[in-house]
Protein backbone atom coordinates (compact mmCIF):
# COMPACT_ATOMS: atom_id res chain seq x y z
CA UNK A 1 0.00 0.00 0.00
CA UNK A 2 1.42 3.37 -0.98
CA UNK A 3 1.69 5.91 1.83
CA UNK A 4 -0.52 8.65 0.43
CA UNK A 5 -2.82 10.85 2.52
CA UNK A 6 -5.59 10.62 -0.09
CA UNK A 7 -6.27 7.00 0.88
CA UNK A 8 -9.57 6.57 2.70
CA UNK A 9 -9.68 5.85 6.42
CA UNK A 10 -11.17 2.38 5.91
CA UNK A 11 -8.28 1.52 3.56
CA UNK A 12 -5.76 2.68 6.14
CA UNK A 13 -7.39 0.68 8.93
CA UNK A 14 -7.35 -2.45 6.78
CA UNK A 15 -3.65 -1.78 6.16
CA UNK A 16 -2.99 -1.45 9.90
CA UNK A 17 -4.69 -4.76 10.61
CA UNK A 18 -2.38 -6.58 8.20
CA UNK A 19 0.93 -4.99 9.20
CA UNK A 20 1.73 -7.13 12.21
CA UNK A 21 1.78 -10.94 12.00
CA UNK A 22 -0.79 -11.19 14.80
CA UNK A 23 -3.10 -8.58 13.29
CA UNK A 24 -5.63 -6.42 15.11
CA UNK A 25 -6.73 -9.19 17.47
CA UNK A 26 -3.16 -9.85 18.59
CA UNK A 27 -1.30 -8.04 21.34
CA UNK A 28 2.47 -7.77 21.56
CA UNK A 29 3.75 -5.62 24.38
CA UNK A 30 7.10 -3.84 24.11
CA UNK A 31 8.45 -0.40 23.27
CA UNK A 32 11.36 -1.13 20.93
CA UNK A 33 9.31 -1.19 17.72
CA UNK A 34 7.24 1.88 18.42
CA UNK A 35 10.25 3.86 19.69
CA UNK A 36 12.17 3.21 16.48
CA UNK A 37 9.36 4.74 14.44
CA UNK A 38 8.77 7.58 16.92
CA UNK A 39 12.46 8.51 16.65
CA UNK A 40 12.17 8.47 12.86
CA UNK A 41 9.20 10.83 13.16
CA UNK A 42 11.09 13.07 15.58
CA UNK A 43 8.35 12.87 18.20
CA UNK A 44 9.25 14.95 21.24
CA UNK A 45 7.41 16.48 24.24
CA UNK A 46 5.77 19.80 23.43
CA UNK A 47 3.16 20.27 26.19
CA UNK A 48 2.18 18.71 29.54
CA UNK A 49 1.22 15.03 29.27
CA UNK A 50 -1.12 13.17 31.63
CA UNK A 51 -1.01 9.40 31.18
CA UNK A 52 -3.89 7.44 32.68
CA UNK A 53 -3.66 3.71 33.39
CA UNK A 54 -5.49 1.26 35.61
CA UNK A 55 -7.79 -1.74 35.35
CA UNK A 56 -11.07 0.19 35.43
CA UNK A 57 -11.95 3.88 35.35
CA UNK A 58 -9.37 5.00 32.78
CA UNK A 59 -11.88 6.28 30.23
CA UNK A 60 -13.96 8.11 32.83
CA UNK A 61 -10.91 9.76 34.37
CA UNK A 62 -9.66 10.88 30.96
CA UNK A 63 -13.09 12.34 30.18
CA UNK A 64 -13.19 14.20 33.51
CA UNK A 65 -9.71 15.64 32.95
CA UNK A 66 -10.66 16.65 29.42
CA UNK A 67 -13.85 18.47 30.41
CA UNK A 68 -12.19 20.33 33.29
CA UNK A 69 -9.31 21.48 31.09
CA UNK A 70 -11.67 22.49 28.28
CA UNK A 71 -13.74 24.46 30.77
CA UNK A 72 -10.56 26.34 31.68
CA UNK A 73 -10.02 27.29 28.04
CA UNK A 74 -7.13 24.91 27.37
CA UNK A 75 -6.81 23.19 24.01
CA UNK A 76 -6.72 19.48 24.85
CA UNK A 77 -6.01 16.29 22.94
CA UNK A 78 -7.16 12.88 24.20
CA UNK A 79 -6.10 9.47 22.93
CA UNK A 80 -8.13 6.47 24.12
CA UNK A 81 -9.20 2.99 23.13
CA UNK A 82 -10.98 0.91 22.14
CA UNK A 83 -13.67 2.71 20.21
CA UNK A 84 -17.35 1.79 20.22
CA UNK A 85 -18.67 2.66 16.77
CA UNK A 86 -16.05 4.63 14.82
CA UNK A 87 -12.26 4.62 14.92
CA UNK A 88 -12.38 8.42 15.02
CA UNK A 89 -13.51 8.21 18.68
CA UNK A 90 -9.94 7.28 19.63
CA UNK A 91 -8.60 10.79 19.11
CA UNK A 92 -10.38 13.90 20.36
CA UNK A 93 -9.03 17.40 19.82
CA UNK A 94 -10.78 20.25 21.56
CA UNK A 95 -13.46 17.80 22.68
CA UNK A 96 -14.30 16.68 19.12
CA UNK A 97 -13.31 13.39 17.43
CA UNK A 98 -10.68 13.90 14.74
CA UNK A 99 -11.96 13.69 11.16
CA UNK A 100 -11.01 11.14 8.53
CA UNK A 101 -8.68 13.52 6.70
CA UNK A 102 -6.60 14.19 9.81
CA UNK A 103 -6.23 10.47 10.46
CA UNK A 104 -5.23 9.77 6.86
CA UNK A 105 -2.51 12.43 6.85
CA UNK A 106 -1.15 11.17 10.17
CA UNK A 107 -1.25 7.54 9.05
CA UNK A 108 0.67 8.45 5.90
CA UNK A 109 3.41 10.10 7.99
CA UNK A 110 3.66 7.08 10.29
CA UNK A 111 3.76 4.68 7.35
CA UNK A 112 6.59 6.59 5.71
CA UNK A 113 8.55 6.62 8.97
CA UNK A 114 7.84 2.93 9.57
CA UNK A 115 9.32 2.05 6.21
CA UNK A 116 12.30 4.36 6.68
CA UNK A 117 13.01 2.71 10.04
CA UNK A 118 13.30 -0.70 8.38
CA UNK A 119 9.73 -1.84 7.70
CA UNK A 120 8.96 -2.15 11.40
CA UNK A 121 6.02 -4.51 12.03
CA UNK A 122 3.90 -2.21 14.17
CA UNK A 123 0.73 -3.49 15.83
CA UNK A 124 -2.64 -1.85 15.17
CA UNK A 125 -2.48 -0.06 18.52
CA UNK A 126 1.14 1.06 18.10
CA UNK A 127 0.43 2.55 14.68
CA UNK A 128 -2.60 4.39 16.05
CA UNK A 129 -0.66 5.71 19.04
CA UNK A 130 2.02 7.21 16.81
CA UNK A 131 -0.60 8.72 14.51
CA UNK A 132 -2.44 10.30 17.44
CA UNK A 133 0.74 12.10 18.52
CA UNK A 134 1.24 13.38 14.99
CA UNK A 135 -2.26 14.88 15.06
CA UNK A 136 -1.63 16.42 18.46
CA UNK A 137 1.53 18.15 17.22
CA UNK A 138 -0.33 19.68 14.28
CA UNK A 139 -3.18 20.84 16.56
CA UNK A 140 -0.88 22.92 18.77
CA UNK A 141 -2.28 21.68 22.08
CA UNK A 142 -1.92 22.94 25.62
CA UNK A 143 -2.25 19.45 27.10
CA UNK A 144 -2.31 15.80 26.02
CA UNK A 145 -4.17 13.03 27.84
CA UNK A 146 -3.10 9.49 26.98
CA UNK A 147 -5.16 6.48 28.01
CA UNK A 148 -3.04 3.35 28.42
CA UNK A 149 -4.20 0.50 26.21
CA UNK A 150 -2.92 -2.49 28.22
CA UNK A 151 -0.83 -2.53 31.38
CA UNK A 152 1.42 0.49 31.26
CA UNK A 153 5.14 -0.24 31.44
CA UNK A 154 5.26 -1.83 27.98
CA UNK A 155 2.24 -0.09 26.45
CA UNK A 156 2.90 2.05 23.37
CA UNK A 157 1.65 5.20 25.14
CA UNK A 158 4.59 4.88 27.55
CA UNK A 159 7.10 6.11 24.97
CA UNK A 160 5.91 9.60 25.98
CA UNK A 161 7.00 10.79 29.42
CA UNK A 162 4.09 11.60 31.68
CA UNK A 163 4.30 14.88 33.56
CA UNK A 164 1.66 13.33 35.79
CA UNK A 165 0.72 9.65 35.77
CA UNK A 166 -2.60 8.29 37.05
CA UNK A 167 -3.37 4.69 38.01
CA UNK A 168 -7.08 4.44 38.73
CA UNK A 169 -7.45 0.88 40.05
CA UNK A 170 -5.48 -2.37 40.14
CA UNK A 171 -7.53 -5.55 39.69
CA UNK A 172 -7.17 -8.93 38.01
CA UNK A 173 -7.53 -8.60 34.24
CA UNK A 174 -5.38 -9.37 31.18
CA UNK A 175 -3.46 -11.83 33.37
CA UNK A 176 -1.98 -13.63 30.34
CA UNK A 177 -0.04 -10.45 29.58
CA UNK A 178 0.37 -8.68 32.93
CA UNK A 179 0.83 -11.53 35.38
CA UNK A 180 -1.37 -13.69 37.62
CA UNK A 181 -1.45 -11.50 40.75
CA UNK A 182 -2.31 -7.92 41.76
CA UNK A 183 1.36 -7.46 42.69
CA UNK A 184 2.48 -8.31 39.16
CA UNK A 185 -0.28 -6.24 37.57
CA UNK A 186 0.42 -3.28 39.86
CA UNK A 187 4.06 -3.28 38.80
CA UNK A 188 3.02 -3.06 35.15
CA UNK A 189 0.42 -0.35 35.78
CA UNK A 190 2.81 1.82 37.81
CA UNK A 191 5.45 1.54 35.09
CA UNK A 192 4.09 4.77 33.55
CA UNK A 193 5.62 6.87 36.35
CA UNK A 194 8.70 9.05 35.83
CA UNK A 195 11.51 10.28 38.10
CA UNK A 196 10.66 13.41 40.04
CA UNK A 197 7.05 13.40 38.86
CA UNK A 198 3.88 12.35 40.67
CA UNK A 199 1.84 9.19 40.23
CA UNK A 200 -1.76 9.63 41.38
CA UNK A 201 -3.24 6.32 42.55
CA UNK A 202 -7.02 5.99 42.87
CA UNK A 203 -6.85 2.55 44.46
CA UNK A 204 -7.06 3.06 48.23
CA UNK A 205 -5.40 -0.31 48.88
CA UNK A 206 -3.00 -0.87 45.99
CA UNK A 207 -0.56 -3.77 45.92
CA UNK A 208 2.83 -3.00 47.43
CA UNK A 209 4.38 -3.18 43.96
CA UNK A 210 2.87 0.22 43.08
CA UNK A 211 4.79 1.98 45.87
CA UNK A 212 7.90 -0.09 45.14
CA UNK A 213 7.84 0.85 41.46
CA UNK A 214 7.46 4.54 42.30
CA UNK A 215 10.29 4.37 44.82
CA UNK A 216 12.67 2.66 42.39
CA UNK A 217 11.80 5.19 39.68
CA UNK A 218 12.13 8.18 41.98
CA UNK A 219 8.49 9.13 41.43
CA UNK A 220 6.22 10.60 44.09
CA UNK A 221 3.22 8.38 44.94
CA UNK A 222 0.04 10.21 45.90
CA UNK A 223 -2.52 7.77 47.25
CA UNK A 224 -6.32 8.04 47.50
CA UNK A 225 -7.39 8.13 51.13
CA UNK A 226 -3.92 9.11 52.36
CA UNK A 227 -2.77 12.10 50.32
CA UNK A 228 -6.06 13.13 48.74
CA UNK A 229 -9.65 11.96 48.70
CA UNK A 230 -13.31 12.79 48.95
CA UNK A 231 -16.02 13.15 51.58
CA UNK A 232 -19.63 12.40 50.74
CA UNK A 233 -22.07 15.00 51.96
CA UNK A 234 -25.81 15.34 51.61
CA UNK A 235 -26.44 16.05 47.92
CA UNK A 236 -22.82 17.01 47.29
CA UNK A 237 -19.22 16.09 48.04
CA UNK A 238 -15.90 17.61 49.08
CA UNK A 239 -12.43 17.05 47.66
CA UNK A 240 -9.48 17.22 50.10
CA UNK A 241 -5.70 16.98 50.13
CA UNK A 242 -3.39 16.18 53.03
CA UNK A 243 -1.81 19.64 52.87
CA UNK A 244 -5.15 21.19 53.82
CA UNK A 245 -6.38 22.07 50.34
CA UNK A 246 -10.18 21.71 50.14
CA UNK A 247 -12.84 22.10 47.49
CA UNK A 248 -16.36 21.72 48.81
CA UNK A 249 -19.94 21.99 47.65
CA UNK A 250 -19.23 19.91 44.53
CA UNK A 251 -22.06 18.39 42.54
CA UNK A 252 -21.78 14.68 41.82
CA UNK A 253 -20.22 13.91 38.42
CA UNK A 254 -22.63 13.58 35.52
CA UNK A 255 -21.27 10.03 35.07
CA UNK A 256 -23.17 7.35 36.99
CA UNK A 257 -21.62 5.04 39.56
CA UNK A 258 -20.09 5.30 43.03
CA UNK A 259 -16.62 4.84 41.51
CA UNK A 260 -16.89 8.23 39.81
CA UNK A 261 -16.01 10.14 42.99
CA UNK A 262 -12.67 8.33 43.09
CA UNK A 263 -12.14 9.03 39.38
CA UNK A 264 -13.05 12.70 39.84
CA UNK A 265 -10.69 12.97 42.82
CA UNK A 266 -7.85 11.52 40.74
CA UNK A 267 -8.55 14.07 38.01
CA UNK A 268 -8.54 16.99 40.45
CA UNK A 269 -5.36 15.71 42.14
CA UNK A 270 -3.62 15.49 38.75
CA UNK A 271 -4.67 18.99 37.77
CA UNK A 272 -3.52 20.37 41.13
CA UNK A 273 0.03 19.08 40.63
CA UNK A 274 0.09 20.68 37.16
CA UNK A 275 -1.61 23.93 38.16
CA UNK A 276 1.46 26.09 37.41
CA UNK A 277 1.43 24.93 33.77
CA UNK A 278 -2.30 24.24 33.35
CA UNK A 279 -4.23 26.58 35.63
CA UNK A 280 -7.79 25.43 36.38
CA UNK A 281 -10.21 27.23 38.69
CA UNK A 282 -12.77 25.77 41.08
CA UNK A 283 -15.49 26.87 38.67
CA UNK A 284 -13.77 25.02 35.82
CA UNK A 285 -13.79 21.86 37.93
CA UNK A 286 -17.49 22.31 38.74
CA UNK A 287 -18.32 22.82 35.09
CA UNK A 288 -16.29 19.79 34.08
CA UNK A 289 -18.11 17.61 36.60
CA UNK A 290 -21.44 18.76 35.19
CA UNK A 291 -20.58 18.44 31.49
CA UNK A 292 -18.60 15.19 31.41
CA UNK A 293 -20.01 12.35 29.35
CA UNK A 294 -18.69 9.08 27.99
CA UNK A 295 -20.76 6.55 26.05
CA UNK A 296 -21.08 3.01 27.30
CA UNK A 297 -20.15 3.63 30.94
CA UNK A 298 -23.30 2.97 32.93
CA UNK A 299 -25.09 4.97 30.25
CA UNK A 300 -28.86 5.11 30.59
CA UNK A 301 -30.79 5.54 27.35
CA UNK A 302 -34.14 7.33 27.87
CA UNK A 303 -37.29 5.36 27.12
CA UNK A 304 -39.43 2.47 28.34
CA UNK A 305 -38.17 -0.07 29.06
CA UNK A 306 -34.99 1.52 30.31
CA UNK A 307 -31.81 0.59 28.42
CA UNK A 308 -28.48 0.56 30.28
CA UNK A 309 -25.15 0.29 28.43
CA UNK A 310 -21.93 -0.63 30.21
CA UNK A 311 -18.67 -2.04 28.84
CA UNK A 312 -17.87 -3.82 32.14
CA UNK A 313 -15.74 -6.84 31.25
CA UNK A 314 -13.99 -7.92 34.44
CA UNK A 315 -15.20 -8.76 37.97
CA UNK A 316 -14.30 -5.40 39.52
CA UNK A 317 -16.22 -3.51 36.84
CA UNK A 318 -19.14 -5.93 37.08
CA UNK A 319 -19.35 -5.36 40.84
CA UNK A 320 -19.44 -1.59 40.29
CA UNK A 321 -22.15 -2.04 37.65
CA UNK A 322 -24.21 -4.21 40.01
CA UNK A 323 -23.99 -1.52 42.69
CA UNK A 324 -25.06 1.15 40.20
CA UNK A 325 -28.04 -0.92 39.07
CA UNK A 326 -29.10 -1.24 42.70
CA UNK A 327 -29.22 2.54 42.97
CA UNK A 328 -31.20 3.16 39.77
CA UNK A 329 -34.62 2.54 41.24
CA UNK A 330 -37.22 -0.16 40.69
CA UNK A 331 -37.17 -2.47 37.69
CA UNK A 332 -39.60 -5.38 37.60
CA UNK A 333 -37.10 -7.54 35.74
CA UNK A 334 -33.68 -7.10 34.14
CA UNK A 335 -32.96 -8.58 30.72
CA UNK A 336 -29.19 -8.81 30.11
CA UNK A 337 -27.70 -8.79 26.61
CA UNK A 338 -24.42 -10.43 27.52
CA UNK A 339 -21.35 -11.29 25.42
CA UNK A 340 -17.68 -11.48 26.40
CA UNK A 341 -14.20 -12.30 25.20
CA UNK A 342 -13.08 -15.88 25.90
CA UNK A 343 -9.86 -14.74 27.62
CA UNK A 344 -11.78 -12.83 30.30
CA UNK A 345 -12.90 -14.07 33.72
CA UNK A 346 -16.45 -14.78 32.60
CA UNK A 347 -17.37 -16.77 35.71
CA UNK A 348 -16.06 -13.97 37.93
CA UNK A 349 -18.14 -11.39 36.09
CA UNK A 350 -21.26 -13.55 36.36
CA UNK A 351 -20.70 -14.06 40.08
CA UNK A 352 -20.53 -10.30 40.76
CA UNK A 353 -23.74 -9.36 38.93
CA UNK A 354 -25.99 -12.41 38.80
CA UNK A 355 -28.20 -11.20 41.67
CA UNK A 356 -29.26 -8.25 39.50
CA UNK A 357 -30.29 -10.24 36.40
CA UNK A 358 -33.49 -12.18 35.73
CA UNK A 359 -33.09 -13.11 32.06
CA UNK A 360 -29.75 -13.83 30.35
CA UNK A 361 -29.69 -13.17 26.59
CA UNK A 362 -26.26 -14.48 25.73
CA UNK A 363 -24.83 -13.48 22.35
CA UNK A 364 -21.98 -14.39 20.04
CA UNK A 365 -19.53 -11.60 19.19
CA UNK A 366 -17.29 -11.09 16.17
CA UNK A 367 -13.56 -11.77 16.29
CA UNK A 368 -11.32 -14.70 17.15
CA UNK A 369 -11.15 -13.79 20.85
CA UNK A 370 -14.91 -13.87 21.41
CA UNK A 371 -16.50 -16.50 23.62
CA UNK A 372 -19.28 -18.54 22.05
CA UNK A 373 -22.74 -17.90 23.41
CA UNK A 374 -23.28 -21.58 24.13
CA UNK A 375 -20.07 -21.70 26.20
CA UNK A 376 -21.18 -18.70 28.25
CA UNK A 377 -24.59 -20.34 28.75
CA UNK A 378 -22.82 -23.45 30.05
CA UNK A 379 -20.90 -21.31 32.56
CA UNK A 380 -24.14 -19.66 33.71
CA UNK A 381 -25.54 -23.11 34.43
CA UNK A 382 -22.33 -24.26 36.12
CA UNK A 383 -22.21 -21.36 38.59
CA UNK A 384 -25.96 -21.47 39.20
CA UNK A 385 -26.57 -17.93 38.03
CA UNK A 386 -30.34 -18.37 38.04
CA UNK A 387 -32.89 -16.84 35.71
CA UNK A 388 -33.70 -17.87 32.16
CA UNK A 389 -30.93 -18.30 29.57
CA UNK A 390 -31.20 -18.00 25.78
CA UNK A 391 -28.52 -17.80 23.11
CA UNK A 392 -28.36 -15.45 20.11
CA UNK A 393 -26.02 -14.99 17.18
CA UNK A 394 -25.60 -11.21 17.62
CA UNK A 395 -26.17 -8.50 20.22
CA UNK A 396 -28.77 -7.00 17.85
CA UNK A 397 -30.78 -10.24 17.84
CA UNK A 398 -30.61 -10.44 21.64
CA UNK A 399 -31.76 -6.82 21.92
CA UNK A 400 -34.69 -7.43 19.57
CA UNK A 401 -35.83 -10.34 21.74
CA UNK A 402 -35.50 -8.25 24.89
CA UNK A 403 -37.61 -5.48 23.42
CA UNK A 404 -40.28 -7.98 22.37
CA UNK A 405 -40.48 -9.59 25.81
CA UNK A 406 -39.68 -6.82 28.29
CA UNK A 407 -42.43 -4.77 29.87
CA UNK A 408 -42.36 -1.02 30.35
CA UNK A 409 -41.27 -1.43 33.96
CA UNK A 410 -38.44 -3.78 33.05
CA UNK A 411 -34.83 -2.90 32.32
CA UNK A 412 -32.59 -4.03 29.45
CA UNK A 413 -28.88 -4.17 30.23
CA UNK A 414 -26.12 -4.61 27.63
CA UNK A 415 -22.68 -5.40 29.06
CA UNK A 416 -19.63 -7.68 29.01
CA UNK A 417 -17.58 -6.17 26.17
CA UNK A 418 -17.15 -3.08 24.05
CA UNK A 419 -18.42 -5.23 21.17
CA UNK A 420 -21.61 -6.10 23.04
CA UNK A 421 -22.37 -2.47 23.78
CA UNK A 422 -21.41 -1.38 20.25
CA UNK A 423 -23.74 -3.97 18.74
CA UNK A 424 -26.64 -2.80 20.86
CA UNK A 425 -25.88 0.87 20.13
CA UNK A 426 -25.86 0.20 16.40
CA UNK A 427 -29.11 -1.74 16.61
CA UNK A 428 -30.65 1.12 18.58
CA UNK A 429 -29.49 3.78 16.14
CA UNK A 430 -27.35 5.35 18.84
CA UNK A 431 -24.25 7.42 18.07
CA UNK A 432 -21.17 7.33 20.30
Amino acid sequence: MAAHPDRGLDDWLAHLEGLHPRGQAGIELGLERVRRVADELGQRPFCPVITVGGTNGKGSTCALLERMLLAAGHRVGVYGSPHLLRYNERVRIGGVPADDAAFCVAFARVEAARRAAGDVALTYFEFGTLAAWEMFVVAGLDAVILEVGLGGRLDATNIHDADCAVVTTVALDHMDYLGPTREAIGREKAGICRPGRPLICGDAAPPASVAETCRHAGAELRLLGRDFGYLRQEGQWQYWERDGRRLGGLAYPALRGDCQLANASCAIAALNVLRDRLPVTAQDIRRGLAEVEIPGRCQVVPGRPQLVLDVAHNPQAAAALAASLGGMGFARATWAVFGMMADKDISGVIEEIRHRIDHWLVCDLSGVRAARAEDIAALLAKVGAGGTVQCFTTPAAALLHAREKAGEDDRILAFGSFLTVAGVMQASGRKA
